[in-house]
């Protein structure tokens, strides 16, 4: 049963698409400079969580797919080493990655200089190779859930050819930017409401854009 209290006919994990690591919030967190924590614990040996990381870079984007995918995820055997939670985060040169793991701020350096791009090899062959095992471990009666963008080829191309049909999206992600989407997945977060998600094989995944949402403060009085 999903965490809106609506049963489940299929088991349910959720892939994340990777944070912008070269721009200016990126920046700030590497500077040596840094004071707050996040910094800090990034020039650490120990490092500091992935997803807090991408949270920190990406903002409202990042976190509002992070906090979304960790309500709604239900992997059908959460003690599975390779499954885990049932929340996957794409990255530039190393696959997939649970948001839990750990990265120091050489890794973030390496994530800023990587091409997402598929004709590159070294973002391509290790998102294929983890994603791989993960299809093997979660086997046929799974849908894998993609938070990022559908419409360009950088995440989809790559993931179809292995999850095949099972693939799939919210359908409300259409037409809308990265601010809108992560604010309509935190609300959705935040209600216990699961969107609805369509398979990504043959889906429209260009449309015009929807109104945009009201600010998080006036749906909460309303």
């Amino acid at each position: 049963m999903s965490s809106s209290g609506v049963p489940l006919s299929r088991p349910r994990i959720f892939l994340l698409s990777p944070a912008n690591c070269g721009g200016t919030r990126a920046k700030q967190v590497l500077s040596p400079g840094a004071t707050f924590g996040l910094a800090e614990r990034l020039r650490s040996s120990e490092g500091a969580p992935l997803g807090e990381l991408f949270s920190f870079v990406s903002g409202l984007y990042f976190r509002g797919k992070l906090t979304y995918a960790r309500r709604f995820a239900a992997p059908a055997d959460p003690a599975n080493a390779v499954v885990g939670g049932g929340v996957h985060v794409i990255t530039p040169n190393a696959g997939l990655r649970t948001p839990d793991t750990l990265v120091t701020a050489d890794a973030v350096r390496a994530f800023g200089g990587a091409d997402v791009h598929p004709d590159n090899d070294g973002y391509r062959r290790p998102l294929e190779r983890s994603a791989g095992v993960l299809a093997r471990e979660l086997g046929p009666d799974c849908d894998v859930v993609l938070l990022g963008s559908i419409a360009s080829p950088k995440y989809v191309d790559i993931l179809l050819a292995i999850f095949g049909d099972a693939l799939q999206f919210p359908s409300a992600f259409v037409g809308r930017g990265d601010m809108s989407r992560g604010g309509l997945l935190l609300r959705h977060a935040s209600q216990g409401m699961e969107l609805q998600y369509v398979p990504i094989s043959g889906a429209v995944r260009h449309g015009t854009r929807p109104p945009r949402l009201s600010p998080l403060w006036r749906a909460r009085v309303s």
